[in-house]
C-alpha cells in the first residue's frame, strides 16, 4: 500500500532530522518527500497500516502529519 501524508516538513534539513527514525520503522519499505507540492507530501510504501506510528513520530519532532485519502 502507498500511504500519503500532508506534512509541515519544509526543507532538506528537516527531512534529515526525521529520516533516521523513518528508516527504523520496520514496516516501511520506502518513503520520499515531495517538497514542491504545496502540502509537502510524504509518500510511504508499507504492507501494514503505519499511519498512527508515522503521525506520532512527526508529533514527537513537533511536525504536523495528516494522512490524506
Amino acid at each position: 500500500m502507498v500511504y500519503v501524508f500532508k506534512t509541515s516538513i519544509e526543507d532538506k534539513k528537516q527531512i534529515k532530522s526525521i529520516s533516521k527514525n523513518l528508516n527504523e520503522i520496520q514496516d516501511i519499505q520506502r518513503w520520499n518527500f515531495d517538497l514542491e507540492d504545496c502540502d509537502n507530501i510524504l509518500r510511504i510504501v508499507a504492507e501494514k497500516n503505519i499511519s498512527k506510528t508515522v503521525c506520532e513520530l512527526f508529533s514527537s519532532f513537533n511536525y504536523t502529519c495528516i494522512e490524506l485519502e
